[in-house]
C-alpha cells in the first residue's frame, strides 16, 4: 500500500456514504475501503477530519498561454491543490484563444509536465471568441476538450448559438454559456441600482443576464443540447432556471462563492477586487441564490478563478479588469457561509463540488470507490484562519476576502495517489 488514510469521516455523495473508514491507495487508485489496519509507505491520520472525493472546478482561468504574468498552469494548479481541488477545467480565453486542437494538446501536455492536479481544457465556441464563426469544435473534443464555451464573451448571434448547440450535442459534451446581453451591459461596471447611482458608476442591469438565460433555455429545448449556465447571479435567473428544470430540460447551472457571499454594498469602498462579471448583486439576489442551493436548483459551485496583475486592479474602478481569484478561498467560504451559517448539509455542498460537476462534463471522477482514481481531499472543519493574500500561491492576489475570518480548510490534497498538499505546504514530488 502506498498511502493509508486512517480513521477519516468519509463523505461520498455518489454513494450517500457518511461514516468513519480507512482508505488504502496503491498505484494511483483506491485499493481499499474498510476498517482494517493495513501497512503502507505513508500513513495519513485523518481522525477528526473529513475525507471527500477530490474537489472539481469546472470554471477556472489559467491565463496560459499568453498571460503568464497573471497565472501559469503550474501556479494555477498549485492554487487548486492548496484549495482542495484535484481536477480543474480551464476556460479558453487565453492569448491565443483555445479554438483549435493544437492548443488543447498544449494545455494537456503542459499540465502533465508541470501541473499538480488534473487539468482539462474547455474549447472555444467561436474562432478567437469573436462570435462570428464556429471554432474547430470536433477536433478539440477529439483531442480532449470536455466542454465548449466562449466564457468572458457571450455568443450574441442566436442563429450561431443554435447552430453551435445542434453541432455540439453530437459529441455529448455541454455548451457552457456566459449569459450577458452586451447591449444591455454596455460600459457597465457594477450592478445597476442604488449603489451604482450613489457612486456615479455605470450599471449592469439584471436583465442583461436574464435575457440570455431565457434565450439559452429556449434554445436548449429547441435543440435538445445540454447547456450549462455559468455564474448565476440574479433572482430572475434562478426563477427561469427552476421553471426550465421543471420541464425536464438538459439544463445545469453553477454559482460562485462570491455571488452567494457578497452584495453590491461591498463596492461602496471602491475596492476594485469587488469588480467582476456578472457584478455583485443585491441582498435579495443573494438570498434567492442561497435558497436555490438549498432547493437543489443550483447544480454546482465553481470558482471562476480569474487572476489579474496588480496593475490591472490597482487603478480607477471604471477601468479595472473584471474578475477575482477563487481557488484558495472557495472551500472555506462554502463551509463558513453555507454549512456553518445556513445549515446546509456537508453531503449537499460536497456533492456540488465533486460528483455533480463530474457528471456535467462526463468524467469518471468525484467518487471514492475501490478501483477509482485516488483523487481525495481531506478537510479540517474546525480550522479557523484569517485570509491573507500574501500567503496565496496563485501568481495574482486579486481577492476581496483578504482579512476575512473563515472556518474550515484543506488539510491535504491527493491527486492520482500522490499527496500534493498537506498541512499548509505544497509537497514536491
Amino acid at each position: 500500500m502506498d498511502i493509508f488514510i486512517k480513521s477519516g469521516r468519509l463523505i461520498n455523495p455518489k454513494s450517500n456514504c457518511d461514516k468513519i473508514v480507512n482508505i488504502g491507495i496503491k498505484d494511483g487508485k483506491i485499493s481499499y475501503i474498510g476498517n482494517d489496519d493495513i501497512a503502507a509507505s505513508e500513513i495519513v491520520d485523518a481522525n477528526g477530519l473529513i475525507v471527500t472525493p477530490g474537489l472539481i472546478d469546472i470554471h477556472t482561468h489559467l491565463r496560459e498561454p499568453g498571460r503568464e504574468d497573471k497565472e501559469t498552469i503550474k501556479t494555477g494548479t498549485m492554487a487548486a491543490a492548496k484549495g482542495g481541488f484535484t481536477t480543474i477545467l480551464c476556460m479558453p480565453n487565453t492569448f491565443p484563444v483555445i479554438d483549435h486542437g493544437t492548443l488543447v494538446e498544449f494545455i494537456i501536455l503542459k499540465a502533465r509536465r508541470e501541473g499538480l492536479v488534473n487539468v482539462f481544457p474547455i474549447g472555444a465556441a467561436t474562432r478567437r471568441l469573436e462570435g462570428n464563426e464556429l471554432a474547430e469544435i470536433g477536433e478539440m473534443i477529439e483531442l480532449g476538450a470536455l466542454a465548449i464555451s466562449d466564457d468572458g464573451a457571450p455568443v450574441m448571434n442566436s442563429g450561431l448559438m443554435r447552430r453551435l448547440m445542434n453541432y455540439t450535442k453530437m459529441f455529448k459534451v455541454p455548451v457552457i454559456s456566459h449569459c450577458e446581453d452586451v447591449m444591455l451591459s454596455l460600459d457597465g461596471v457594477v450592478n445597476e441600482g442604488i449603489v451604482s447611482t450613489v457612486l456615479g458608476l455605470q450599471g449592469i442591469p439584471a436583465a442583461s443576464e436574464e435575457v440570455m438565460v431565457a434565450r439559452e433555455i429556449i434554445l436548449c429545448e429547441d435543440t435538445d443540447c445540454p447547456i450549462h449556465i455559468a455564474h448565476v447571479s440574479t433572482k430572475g435567473s434562478v426563477e427561469l432556471i427552476k421553471r426550465a428544470k421543471e420541464k425536464g430540460l438538459k439544463l445545469t447551472c453553477e454559482v460562485t462563492p462570491h455571488h452567494f457571499t457578497l452584495t453590491e454594498e461591498a463596492v461602496l469602498n471602491f475596492d476594485t477586487n469587488t469588480k467582476m462579471k456578472p457584478p455583485l448583486r443585491t441582498k435579495e439576489d443573494v438570498i434567492a441564490i442561497k435558497n436555490a442551493i438549498k432547493e437543489g436548483i443550483i447544480d454546482v459551485i465553481a470558482t471562476d478563478h480569474a487572476p489579474h496583475s496588480q496593475a490591472e486592479k490597482e487603478c480607477e474602478y471604471g477601468i479595472a479588469s473584471f474578475g477575482i481569484i477563487g481557488l484558495e478561498t472557495a472551500l472555506p467560504l462554502v463551509l463558513t457561509e453555507l454549512v456553518e451559517k445556513e445549515g446546509i448539509s456537508l453531503m449537499q455542498v460536497i456533492s456540488m463540488l465533486t460528483n455533480k460537476p463530474a457528471e456535467i462534463v462526463n468524467i469518471d471522477k468525484g467518487n471514492i470507490e475501490v478501483g477509482k482514481d485516488a483523487d481525495i481531499t481531506i478537510i479540517d472543519l474546525n480550522k479557523e484562519f484569517l485570509v491573507d493574500i500574501n500567503k496565496f500561491v496563485s501568481k495574482s492576489k486579486n481577492s476581496p476576502f483578504n482579512g476575512w475570518k473563515l472556518k474550515g480548510d484543506v488539510f491535504a490534497t491527493i491527486v492520482n495517489g500522490k499527496i500534493v498538499f498537506k498541512e499548509g505546504d505544497m509537497i514536491k514530488r
